[in-house]
């Protein structure tokens, strides 16, 4: 029997085989998805805010694009994933309210996934598709095995990137 996850924010979670991973109610956060195609190993974690280096309480890793992808990467490593073909897909990053304003600090969904890209870039992961922006929430499912990612929104048709 298949088992679906739950990740919360700020967290992240690996499964393999048919097993899958979910987060609810993304809206400036974004959710990771990462695996090995070779395995179907994989996993999703769902930041909240782009980099670690910004915030003085950076305890929570899974928190910030930087480490909480790093954080994914090596879980999925330890689970019997291979570094080398790891790839990803993300969605969430919504702007969630209204505002004519640049400021950075109103544009989180924004900076959560031009963190996102920047990190996997950095660790050399393609990302493969993405769903972010917008102006409405998103909740997601991941499946490693396939590499199939369900996104959710009211409102909006269902899709799978």
């Amino acid at each position: 029997m298949s088992e679906v996850i739950k990740v919360g924010m700020a967290d992240l979670a690996v499964c393999s085989g048919d097993d899958a991973v979910t987060t609810l109610g993304l809206g400036s956060c974004i959710g990771i998805a990462i695996r090995d195609p070779g395995t179907g190993i994989g996993g999703l974690v769902h930041i909240m805010l782009p980099s670690s280096t910004e915030i003085r309480n950076n305890s929570n890793r899974p928190k910030f694009a930087d480490t909480g992808i790093e954080d994914l990467v090596d879980a999925i490593i330890k689970k019997g994933g291979n570094r080398s073909r790891l790839e990803a897909k993300i969605a969430g990053g919504a702007q969630m309210f209204a505002s004519s304003s640049k400021s950075d600090t109103i544009r989180v969904g924004e900076r959560n996934a031009k963190a996102s890209k920047e990190k996997l870039s950095e660790m050399h992961i393609p990302l493969l598709a993405e769903d972010t922006g917008k102006t409405y929430g998103r909740t997601v499912i991941f499946y490693p095995k396939t590499g199939d990612y369900v996104i959710r929104s009211i409102g909006q048709p269902e899709k799978v990137i």
